[in-house]
Protein backbone atom coordinates (compact mmCIF):
# COMPACT_ATOMS: atom_id res chain seq x y z
CA UNK A 1 0.00 0.00 0.00
CA UNK A 2 1.25 3.47 -0.86
CA UNK A 3 2.07 6.22 1.57
CA UNK A 4 -0.47 8.97 2.04
CA UNK A 5 0.16 11.72 -0.54
CA UNK A 6 -2.10 14.40 0.92
CA UNK A 7 0.86 16.71 1.66
CA UNK A 8 2.29 16.50 -1.88
CA UNK A 9 -0.52 17.36 -4.27
CA UNK A 10 -0.79 19.69 -7.24
CA UNK A 11 -3.06 22.71 -6.68
CA UNK A 12 -5.40 21.36 -9.38
CA UNK A 13 -5.74 18.06 -7.53
CA UNK A 14 -6.41 19.82 -4.24
CA UNK A 15 -9.11 21.92 -5.92
CA UNK A 16 -10.69 18.79 -7.42
CA UNK A 17 -10.77 17.08 -4.01
CA UNK A 18 -12.34 20.22 -2.52
CA UNK A 19 -14.90 20.23 -5.33
CA UNK A 20 -16.06 16.73 -4.39
CA UNK A 21 -15.73 17.34 -0.67
CA UNK A 22 -13.22 14.55 -0.11
CA UNK A 23 -10.91 14.84 2.90
CA UNK A 24 -10.16 11.16 3.54
CA UNK A 25 -6.93 9.19 3.11
CA UNK A 26 -4.98 9.24 -0.14
CA UNK A 27 -2.97 6.08 0.36
CA UNK A 28 -3.82 4.23 -2.85
CA UNK A 29 -6.07 1.80 -1.00
CA UNK A 30 -9.35 0.30 -2.16
CA UNK A 31 -11.07 2.10 0.72
CA UNK A 32 -9.74 5.46 -0.44
CA UNK A 33 -10.85 4.66 -3.99
CA UNK A 34 -14.35 3.90 -2.72
CA UNK A 35 -14.43 7.14 -0.75
CA UNK A 36 -13.39 9.16 -3.79
CA UNK A 37 -16.06 7.60 -6.02
CA UNK A 38 -18.83 8.03 -3.48
CA UNK A 39 -17.84 11.64 -2.78
CA UNK A 40 -17.85 12.36 -6.50
CA UNK A 41 -21.36 10.97 -6.98
CA UNK A 42 -22.64 13.18 -4.14
CA UNK A 43 -21.01 16.36 -5.43
CA UNK A 44 -20.87 16.38 -9.24
CA UNK A 45 -24.16 16.04 -11.11
CA UNK A 46 -24.78 13.98 -14.20
CA UNK A 47 -26.23 16.38 -16.79
CA UNK A 48 -26.62 16.89 -20.54
CA UNK A 49 -27.54 20.59 -20.52
CA UNK A 50 -24.73 21.68 -22.83
CA UNK A 51 -25.85 19.14 -25.44
CA UNK A 52 -29.40 20.53 -25.31
CA UNK A 53 -28.06 24.08 -25.60
CA UNK A 54 -25.99 23.20 -28.66
CA UNK A 55 -22.64 23.77 -26.94
CA UNK A 56 -20.04 21.33 -28.36
CA UNK A 57 -18.41 19.18 -25.70
CA UNK A 58 -14.67 18.81 -25.26
CA UNK A 59 -13.00 15.74 -23.79
CA UNK A 60 -9.67 17.51 -23.28
CA UNK A 61 -8.76 17.35 -19.59
CA UNK A 62 -8.01 21.11 -19.17
CA UNK A 63 -11.44 22.01 -20.58
CA UNK A 64 -13.17 19.33 -18.53
CA UNK A 65 -11.37 20.61 -15.44
CA UNK A 66 -12.56 24.15 -16.15
CA UNK A 67 -16.15 23.01 -16.62
CA UNK A 68 -16.46 20.56 -13.73
CA UNK A 69 -14.05 21.90 -11.10
CA UNK A 70 -13.74 25.63 -11.81
CA UNK A 71 -17.27 26.34 -13.04
CA UNK A 72 -18.76 23.60 -10.85
CA UNK A 73 -20.86 22.03 -13.58
CA UNK A 74 -21.49 18.37 -14.25
CA UNK A 75 -21.43 16.32 -17.42
CA UNK A 76 -22.14 12.88 -18.81
CA UNK A 77 -20.07 9.69 -18.94
CA UNK A 78 -17.46 10.72 -21.50
CA UNK A 79 -16.77 13.90 -19.54
CA UNK A 80 -17.12 12.70 -15.95
CA UNK A 81 -15.15 9.46 -16.22
CA UNK A 82 -12.42 11.08 -18.31
CA UNK A 83 -11.79 13.67 -15.61
CA UNK A 84 -12.22 11.21 -12.73
CA UNK A 85 -9.70 8.93 -14.41
CA UNK A 86 -7.26 11.86 -14.57
CA UNK A 87 -7.74 12.49 -10.85
CA UNK A 88 -7.10 8.85 -9.98
CA UNK A 89 -3.92 8.77 -12.04
CA UNK A 90 -2.70 11.94 -10.34
CA UNK A 91 -3.28 10.15 -7.01
CA UNK A 92 -1.14 7.21 -8.10
CA UNK A 93 -3.73 4.66 -9.23
CA UNK A 94 -3.26 2.58 -12.36
CA UNK A 95 -6.30 3.28 -14.55
CA UNK A 96 -7.47 1.66 -17.79
CA UNK A 97 -10.29 3.13 -19.88
CA UNK A 98 -12.89 0.88 -21.51
CA UNK A 99 -15.91 1.33 -23.76
CA UNK A 100 -19.20 -0.16 -22.59
CA UNK A 101 -22.67 -1.03 -23.87
CA UNK A 102 -25.53 0.27 -21.71
CA UNK A 103 -28.25 -2.40 -21.47
CA UNK A 104 -30.71 -0.99 -18.93
CA UNK A 105 -33.93 0.20 -20.67
CA UNK A 106 -32.41 -0.54 -24.08
CA UNK A 107 -35.34 -0.80 -26.54
CA UNK A 108 -33.35 -2.50 -29.32
CA UNK A 109 -30.67 -4.82 -27.90
CA UNK A 110 -27.79 -5.25 -28.29
CA UNK A 111 -26.98 -1.61 -27.54
CA UNK A 112 -24.29 0.51 -29.15
CA UNK A 113 -20.96 1.04 -27.41
CA UNK A 114 -21.63 4.52 -26.02
CA UNK A 115 -20.51 4.44 -22.40
CA UNK A 116 -17.11 5.09 -20.77
CA UNK A 117 -16.00 3.09 -17.70
CA UNK A 118 -12.76 2.72 -15.75
CA UNK A 119 -10.80 -0.24 -14.46
CA UNK A 120 -8.66 0.77 -11.48
CA UNK A 121 -6.01 -1.27 -9.68
CA UNK A 122 -5.92 -1.10 -5.88
CA UNK A 123 -4.50 -3.53 -3.33
CA UNK A 124 -3.73 -6.13 -5.97
CA UNK A 125 -7.27 -6.26 -7.35
CA UNK A 126 -9.06 -4.59 -10.26
CA UNK A 127 -12.13 -2.46 -9.58
CA UNK A 128 -14.84 -1.18 -11.91
CA UNK A 129 -15.29 2.55 -11.28
CA UNK A 130 -17.98 4.73 -12.84
CA UNK A 131 -19.17 8.24 -11.94
CA UNK A 132 -20.88 8.86 -15.28
CA UNK A 133 -24.42 7.41 -15.13
CA UNK A 134 -27.58 9.35 -14.38
CA UNK A 135 -29.53 6.36 -13.09
CA UNK A 136 -28.92 4.22 -10.03
CA UNK A 137 -25.51 2.56 -10.36
CA UNK A 138 -22.87 1.34 -7.88
CA UNK A 139 -21.95 4.13 -5.49
CA UNK A 140 -18.67 2.38 -4.72
CA UNK A 141 -16.26 0.46 -6.99
CA UNK A 142 -17.21 -3.10 -7.92
CA UNK A 143 -14.45 -5.69 -7.76
CA UNK A 144 -13.87 -7.16 -11.22
CA UNK A 145 -14.37 -10.82 -10.39
CA UNK A 146 -16.99 -13.25 -11.66
CA UNK A 147 -20.09 -14.10 -9.68
CA UNK A 148 -19.41 -12.24 -6.43
CA UNK A 149 -22.53 -10.55 -5.06
CA UNK A 150 -21.48 -7.11 -3.85
CA UNK A 151 -23.98 -5.40 -1.55
CA UNK A 152 -23.98 -1.59 -1.41
CA UNK A 153 -26.63 -0.35 0.98
CA UNK A 154 -29.97 -1.52 -0.36
CA UNK A 155 -28.46 -2.20 -3.79
CA UNK A 156 -26.63 -5.34 -4.92
CA UNK A 157 -24.42 -5.92 -7.97
CA UNK A 158 -22.38 -8.71 -9.51
CA UNK A 159 -20.27 -9.21 -12.62
CA UNK A 160 -20.88 -12.09 -15.00
CA UNK A 161 -18.91 -13.20 -18.06
CA UNK A 162 -20.53 -13.22 -21.49
CA UNK A 163 -18.76 -15.01 -24.33
CA UNK A 164 -19.40 -12.16 -26.77
CA UNK A 165 -19.96 -9.00 -24.70
CA UNK A 166 -17.30 -9.59 -22.03
CA UNK A 167 -17.95 -8.46 -18.48
CA UNK A 168 -21.64 -7.89 -17.75
CA UNK A 169 -22.53 -5.75 -14.73
CA UNK A 170 -25.86 -6.92 -13.31
CA UNK A 171 -28.13 -5.44 -10.65
CA UNK A 172 -30.54 -7.30 -8.41
CA UNK A 173 -34.10 -6.10 -9.03
CA UNK A 174 -37.39 -7.63 -7.89
CA UNK A 175 -35.68 -10.82 -6.79
CA UNK A 176 -33.84 -11.39 -10.08
CA UNK A 177 -30.78 -10.14 -11.92
CA UNK A 178 -30.93 -7.56 -14.72
CA UNK A 179 -28.23 -6.41 -17.11
CA UNK A 180 -26.92 -2.93 -16.46
CA UNK A 181 -23.98 -2.58 -18.85
CA UNK A 182 -21.20 -4.65 -20.41
CA UNK A 183 -17.60 -3.99 -21.40
CA UNK A 184 -14.68 -5.81 -22.97
CA UNK A 185 -11.09 -5.49 -21.83
CA UNK A 186 -9.84 -3.52 -24.83
CA UNK A 187 -7.99 -0.42 -23.57
CA UNK A 188 -9.20 2.83 -25.10
CA UNK A 189 -7.27 5.99 -25.88
CA UNK A 190 -8.82 9.44 -25.30
CA UNK A 191 -9.34 9.86 -29.05
CA UNK A 192 -11.32 6.60 -29.17
CA UNK A 193 -14.25 8.35 -27.46
CA UNK A 194 -14.53 11.21 -29.96
CA UNK A 195 -16.81 9.45 -32.43
CA UNK A 196 -19.06 8.02 -29.72
CA UNK A 197 -19.55 11.36 -28.00
CA UNK A 198 -20.15 13.06 -31.37
CA UNK A 199 -22.97 10.58 -32.04
CA UNK A 200 -24.45 11.15 -28.59
CA UNK A 201 -24.37 14.93 -29.10
CA UNK A 202 -25.75 15.02 -32.64
CA UNK A 203 -27.61 11.88 -33.73
CA UNK A 204 -31.39 12.35 -34.18
CA UNK A 205 -32.08 9.13 -32.25
CA UNK A 206 -29.67 9.89 -29.40
CA UNK A 207 -31.42 10.03 -26.02
CA UNK A 208 -29.12 12.89 -24.98
CA UNK A 209 -30.60 15.34 -27.51
CA UNK A 210 -34.26 14.87 -26.52
CA UNK A 211 -34.70 16.33 -23.05
CA UNK A 212 -32.84 17.29 -19.90
CA UNK A 213 -31.41 14.39 -17.88
CA UNK A 214 -29.90 15.49 -14.57
CA UNK A 215 -29.13 13.43 -11.46
CA UNK A 216 -27.11 13.53 -8.28
CA UNK A 217 -26.98 11.35 -5.18
CA UNK A 218 -27.82 12.95 -1.85
CA UNK A 219 -27.49 11.93 1.79
CA UNK A 220 -31.21 11.01 1.82
CA UNK A 221 -31.62 9.64 -1.71
CA UNK A 222 -31.18 11.38 -5.04
CA UNK A 223 -32.34 14.40 -7.03
CA UNK A 224 -33.25 14.10 -10.70
CA UNK A 225 -34.68 16.08 -13.59
CA UNK A 226 -36.42 14.51 -16.57
CA UNK A 227 -37.45 17.09 -19.13
CA UNK A 228 -38.72 19.96 -16.99
CA UNK A 229 -39.87 17.87 -14.04
CA UNK A 230 -37.77 17.87 -10.87
CA UNK A 231 -37.96 14.77 -8.67
CA UNK A 232 -36.53 14.95 -5.16
CA UNK A 233 -36.23 11.48 -3.59
CA UNK A 234 -35.76 11.39 0.19
CA UNK A 235 -36.46 8.48 2.51
CA UNK A 236 -39.51 6.63 1.22
CA UNK A 237 -41.09 9.63 -0.50
CA UNK A 238 -40.63 11.77 -3.59
CA UNK A 239 -41.45 15.42 -4.24
CA UNK A 240 -42.12 16.42 -7.84
CA UNK A 241 -42.57 19.85 -9.37
CA UNK A 242 -42.22 21.69 -12.66
CA UNK A 243 -40.80 25.25 -12.52
CA UNK A 244 -43.16 27.70 -14.18
CA UNK A 245 -40.61 30.32 -15.21
CA UNK A 246 -37.02 30.34 -16.43
CA UNK A 247 -35.97 32.05 -13.21
CA UNK A 248 -37.61 29.32 -11.10
CA UNK A 249 -35.91 26.70 -13.28
CA UNK A 250 -32.46 28.20 -12.82
CA UNK A 251 -33.03 28.64 -9.08
CA UNK A 252 -33.98 24.96 -8.78
CA UNK A 253 -30.89 23.89 -10.73
CA UNK A 254 -28.76 25.85 -8.29
CA UNK A 255 -30.56 24.59 -5.18
CA UNK A 256 -30.74 20.89 -5.99
CA UNK A 257 -27.68 20.36 -8.21
CA UNK A 258 -25.37 23.31 -7.65
CA UNK A 259 -25.59 24.15 -11.36
CA UNK A 260 -25.39 27.76 -12.47
CA UNK A 261 -25.84 28.17 -16.20
CA UNK A 262 -23.88 30.89 -17.95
Amino acid sequence: MKDDRSTDLKPEVRAYLERIGYSGPLDGSAAALAGLQEAHLHAVPYENLDILRGIPLSLDVPKLYDKIVVRRRGGYCFELNALFGWLLRELGYAVTDYMARFWRDEPDPPPKRRHHVLSVEAEGALWLCDVGVGGIVPRRPVRIAEGIEQQQGDECYRLERDEYFGWMLCERKHGGWSRLYSFTEEPQLPKDYIMATYWCENAPDSIFTREAMIAIRTADGRNTVVGREFRIFAGDGVQTFVPQTETEYRDALKRYFGIELE
